[in-house]
């Protein structure tokens, strides 16, 4: 209560008092001397209004991070199997319907080029062979026939005896003979490779991948009923499934590199064999063929993840890929002005795993928030806890760059 009020306060109750005392009524002063307090009470309330009110603002700590420019190179990430190169697998089918005689070897184990791998029954074979053979015999028989008529018809021209017309006969009969001869060779070594076929060896040194079948089995001659299938280890490759929008950034002899999801494996690199060419029947990517640099001990039918280099854009302006802030389909990023945090959208461009390139919306040197950003509304104040852009560096120049 102010000083006013209370002399006021005071006088009325002294007023108050000399009324009651004239009055003569003790219930008059009462209620005189109440008002009295209100006024007092209400003059006490109208001092407490005129307090100044203080307003307050958050500020938001925050890090940021200097736009840089540098040069980035864009990526494609594509599942594959490990698989044997096209000249480093043998599937062994049988080359007719046949029972199998003998396979010696099991799976994983290894085999040498012209090692015997599969051995058939092939009844038809052995006898078409034989056939074949008595074919040459008989064929070889008229021909030493013919060889004694033309001689004979020969002899007896010379002396007058027969006609030029009979010597002539005898030398058709003679070539007529000769081809006969050579057609049945012919049959017979034809036969004689097919019944080779019986028995198959190893072409090149690998590994048993995989037995499908066990001696006594009967097969057919079907790539959808195999026997054996060789692998050379050494020579292997990464068939990856490439996205149909991502296939075009695919170069021939682009280098790549698997995706290791084991703590400490060194890095495995790859590099691009083959051009995308068509697309996978009920998929929606296109296989690529990639060779490894190195022997890398991979199992054939290994699943992997792999990254391949794609086109390469210098002198971009970079930002942490931490910085951006995704809304819907809208991509923006804070920019500290002014101790204020300033909302931007931005068109982006390449990414790799720490930096993303930014087509619009922020030049080099701005600083943009890579931390605290989350939930900041624009223009909200901020205090700038660390990162003023010294220790943030673009990405190493490519090697590209120097030639």
């Amino acid at each position: 209560m102010t000083q006013r009020a209370r002399l006021t306060a005071h006088g009325l109750s002294l007023r108050a008092q000399g009324a009651g005392l004239t009055a003569h009524g003790s219930g008059r002063y009462i209620a005189v001397l109440t008002s009295a307090v209100v006024i007092a009470g209400l003059a006490g309330g109208c001092s407490q209004q005129t307090a100044e009110e203080v307003e307050s603002e958050t500020v938001v700590p925050v890090t940021t991070a200097a736009a840089t420019t540098g040069t980035i190179r864009g990526v494609v990430r594509a599942t594959g199997i490990v698989s044997p190169a096209p000249d480093a697998e043998l599937v062994v089918i049988a080359p007719e319907a046949a029972r199998i005689e003998a396979i010696p070897h099991a799976e994983g184990d290894r085999v040498a080029r012209g090692d015997v791998v599969a051995r058939f029954e092939i009844p038809t074979m052995v006898a078409d062979v034989q056939r074949q053979a008595a074919e040459v015999q008989r064929a070889q028989a008229q021909l030493a026939n013919a060889g004694t008529t033309r001689t004979r018809a020969h002899e007896l021209f010379d002396r007058g005896v027969a006609a030029r017309k009979d010597a002539e006969d005898a030398d058709r009969a003679m070539a007529d003979a000769q081809a006969a001869v050579a057609q049945a060779e012919a049959a017979h070594a034809a036969a004689v490779t097919a019944a080779a076929r019986q028995v198959v060896r190893a072409a090149f040194d690998g590994v048993i991948a995989k037995r499908f079948h066990n001696p006594g089995d009967f097969v057919e001659p079907s790539a959808a009923d195999p026997v054996l299938r060789i692998v050379d280890p050494r020579r292997l490759e990464v068939v990856a499934s490439v996205p149909i929008d991502d296939a075009p950034r695919v170069r021939l002899g682009a280098t790549a590199r698997l995706v290791s999801t084991t703590a400490g494996r060194p890095e495995v690199a790859l590099k691009v064999v083959s051009q995308p060419a068509q697309v996978e029947a009920g998929t929606a990517t296109i296989p690529v063929r990639l060779a490894f640099a190195t022997p890398a001990g991979f199992a054939v039918g290994t699943p992997v993840q792999l990254e391949i280099d794609a086109e390469r854009h210098a002198a971009a302006v970079l930002i942490p890929a931490a910085a951006l802030v995704r809304e819907g389909e809208e991509t923006a990023v804070f920019v500290a002005a002014a101790n204020k945090a300033e909302r931007r959208t931005v068109e982006i461009g390449l990414a790799d795993d720490l930096h993303v390139e930014i087509v619009a919306g922020v030049k080099t040197g701005e600083m943009v928030i890579v931390d605290g950003q989350a939930g900041l509304p624009d223009g909200a104040a901020i205090t700038i806890e660390k990162g003023d852009g010294a220790d943030e560096k673009a990405p190493a120049a490519d090697p590209d760059d120097r030639k």
